[in-house]
Parts: C-alpha cells; sequence; structure tokens
C-alpha cells in the first residue's frame, strides 16, 4: 500500500517506521521544520526491544506530495485533525481510505469533512510510544490496535490493511464493537492524563494516594454512563482493570497531558473530558467529577 503518515511524532514516528520495515511504502507529512529536516538527514530512528532501526521515508509538508494515497493515518493532536485533513485533501482520490486511532472523541466527524464516511477508519491502540527528540522515537512494549469502519459497515478493505500492520509488527484487529475499545480507552486517559496534569504526578503518584484512586473510578464510572446511554457497551471493570495494571507497572510515567501542561502546549482536554462532558449532557449524563477535572486543566491552561 502506499501510506501517508500525517503527524510524524511518537506514535506517527512508531508506525511509519514499522509499517515501512514490514514492505508498504510510506511517506511522512508533517508541519514542524525541524522535524522534516531532522528525517531527511538521519532518517527515522525507531528504538525498540528489538534494536534500533533506521529508514530512509519521504518526508515533507502536505504541500510537498502529489498523487493520492491507498491510507492515509492520522496522527496529530484532536485539535490539528481538521487543518491535517484540510492539507491533504489534494491527496485524498476516490480509493483513499483514512484512519485515526488518535485519542479521544471527534475526529472522524473532523476527517469526514474531507474524505467520505464509508471509507474512513476508526479504532484505537495502546502501543507505547515516545518521542525521544525530532525523528528519533522509542517504543518498549508490545500493545494492540482495534480498527473498523466508521460507519459499522463490514468492508474487505479493513481486514486487508489489519493484515498490512499485524504483519508489520503492529498486532491489528478489524473488530465490530470498536466503539466499545475506543470509550474504554476515553475512559481511561480521561482519569489518568486528567488527573496527572492536574496534580503533577506520575501514574503511580496517584495510583499512591487513595484520593487519585477514588477520583480515577469515579470519572471511570462517568465516562461509561455516558457510553452506555449512547449505545456504547462499554465496562467499568474493564477499565478499571487496565487503570490498575497502569498504577502497578507504569510507576514513572508521564501520561502526554501531563507532559504538556509542562511544556505549557496546549492539551488534549477538549476531545477528552470535555468531549465525554459534552456527549453526557446531551444525553442527560451528569459527570461533575470528569467535567471538574477538566475545567482545572483549561483552568491550568489559561495561566500559560
Amino acid at each position: 500500500m502506499r501510506i501517508a503518515v500525517i503527524g510524524a511524532g511518537a506514535m506517527g514516528g512508531l508506525f511509519g517506521a514499522r509499517l515501512a520495515l514490514g514492505g508498504q511504502e510510506v511517506s511522512l507529512i508533517d508541519a514542524s521544520e525541524p522535524t522534516i529536516q531532522a528525517i531527511k538527514r538521519q532518517g527515522l530512528i525507531l528504538k525498540s526491544h528489538g534494536g534500533s532501526n533506521t529508514v530512509m521515508l519521504p518526508v515533507g509538508r502536505a504541500d510537498d506530495f502529489q498523487n493520492p494515497f491507498d491510507l492515509l493515518i492520522i496522527f496529530t493532536k484532536g485539535f490539528h485533525t481538521s487543518a491535517a485533513i484540510e492539507s491533504v485533501k489534494h491527496l485524498v482520490g476516490p480509493n483513499t481510505w483514512a484512519m485515526s486511532v488518535q485519542n479521544g472523541l471527534g475526529n472522524a466527524e473532523r476527517i469526514a469533512a474531507v474524505v467520505p464516511n464509508e471509507r474512513i477508519i476508526v479504532g484505537m491502540t495502546n502501543f507505547p510510544a515516545d518521542l525521544i527528540e525530532p525523528g528519533v522515537v522509542s517504543s518498549h512494549g508490545e500493545g494492540h490496535i482495534n480498527i473498523w469502519t466508521a460507519s459499522g459497515e463490514d468492508d474487505a478493505n479493513v481486514h486487508h490493511i489489519a493484515e498490512a500492520f499485524t504483519a508489520a509488527g503492529l498486532e491489528c484487529i478489524a473488530n465490530p464493537d470498536v466503539q466499545v475499545a475506543i470509550w474504554e480507552k476515553v475512559a481511561f486517559n480521561a482519569a489518568l492524563n486528567s488527573l496527572c496534569a492536574v496534580s503533577g504526578l506520575t501514574v503511580g503518584g496517584v495510583g499512591k494516594s487513595e484520593q487519585g484512586r477514588s477520583l480515577a473510578s469515579q470519572i471511570i464510572k462517568e465516562t461509561v454512563a455516558v457510553a452506555n446511554a449512547s449505545g456504547i457497551a462499554a465496562q467499568q471493570s474493564n477499565v478499571a482493570t487496565a487503570i490498575q495494571h497502569a498504577f502497578d507497572n507504569h510507576v514513572s510515567h508521564k501520561p502526554s497531558m501531563l507532559q504538556d501542561v509542562e511544556a505549557r502546549r496546549r492539551t488534549e482536554i477538549d476531545f477528552i473530558n470535555g468531549a465525554v462532558a459534552d456527549r453526557g449532557r446531551n444525553a442527560g449524563v451528569d459527570t461533575p467529577v470528569l467535567r471538574t477535572l477538566g475545567d482545572l486543566v483549561k483552568l491550568i491552561e489559561s495561566g500559560y
């Protein structure tokens, strides 16, 4: 497949490198000139438990590329999705698919402004990845990907893409219940990202606190209630198990939202806690704890 990865950060770098090493024709599209120049100069470097791999890939801004791609994978933060998909609309042909396994809610709706809904793939992934410096990504540990069409319809292309990802070392399944996986990850992120961002504590620090564990539990309960009211069969127990695993095994980890706060960058809070609170309001489900944590992150941002 001819694949464009849009956003050459941690996750974009991980997926781009593994897909290229797996034999796919991959190009990287980014808006950051330092990132583009670093990858042009040294290649994309992936450091993992298997060692270090360097791949030389075409890289540039959207306008540097021509001709439609088979697959566009969006790896920007949610608040950049609209601009990102608009920038690559000239690379969308009649058979182009677009894929989002981004954090949060609402990305598919933004992608649909350019790509027809029936050719949009949504999903989630829990692969670990950290950006060491522009063009250098570290990924230690394994994960998985769940994907399905945004329309909910089965399509052979989704199965073909899942097989290509798995062959490249990115374990992927075509899962018609993908919305459950998406919402359970949203609940996980709504709890850990917001609590770490507000407290300044690592995942382990939150887990050591009785108050931290209690707040996480309440956020999970509220998020799952919104999902259930929206017809999504997410389960609190699945999220609670994932949270406990993080408390036990990712003690020193700083979630991306905490890293953003420390760097005084805009966070994705509007696409996680904010999006769930909005949908809860529309569904008649109150989300006081989730909404308050979201407001506190916004308050921190206002102080930049």
